[in-house]
């Protein structure tokens, strides 16, 4: 997570997160923290929220007749905490999302799990259309609290240049 801190006042700082399109540099992998533990109400919350009537993942007796034994967390959900946890490091700055591709979900989730996630620079250019930002792509990886990966997927992002992000011009 990049932070830092700018003087705003006598004795008075202000902290900010992120990175401008300049602080990438392609072969980079920032480590994401915290790790995020997923509790069953997370999951549950999730599926009902998004209308996800698969009982695998909220109901226990079906569950235990799957493969898993037990309920399984629902894969948007694990997708969402995996972007959700790279946003100070990757994408704070940013003023668009433009799109995900390869996603892959390579092992079952489980309530109890904590996941943590990384993401490799790949790729960044500038925008032909907005000459205060650029592109970045970014391959961000998923893991269990063993270390084991449960997922990935590649997202670009048109990120802002230095003093072209909203923070930059409303002082925040």
């Amino acid at each position: 997570m990049v932070q830092t801190t700018k003087l705003v006042g006598e004795n008075r700082y202000r902290e900010s997160f992120g990175r401008h399109y300049e602080d990438f540099k392609v072969g980079d992998v920032y480590e994401h923290r915290p790790g995020r533990t997923i509790s069953e109400a997370d999951n549950t919350w999730f599926t009902l929220l998004t209308m996800n009537t698969h009982p695998l993942h909220f109901d226990a007796e079906y569950a235990k007749a799957s493969e898993f034994g037990k309920c399984i967390v629902s894969s948007p959900f694990t997708v969402a905490l995996m972007v959700g946890m790279s946003v100070s490091d990757v994408s704070q700055k940013a003023i668009a999302n433009l799109g995900w591709t390869d996603i892959t979900l390579t092992s079952p989730v489980f309530a109890g799990d904590t996941l943590y996630s990384e993401s490799e620079v790949l790729d960044k250019r500038e925008s032909k259309s907005r000459p205060g930002a650029g592109i970045v792509t970014v391959k961000t990886t998923g893991f269990n609290q063993d270390h084991k990966v449960i997922g990935h997927f590649v997202r670009k992002i048109l990120i802002a240049k230095k003093g072209h992000s909203i923070e930059d011009k409303v002082g925040y």
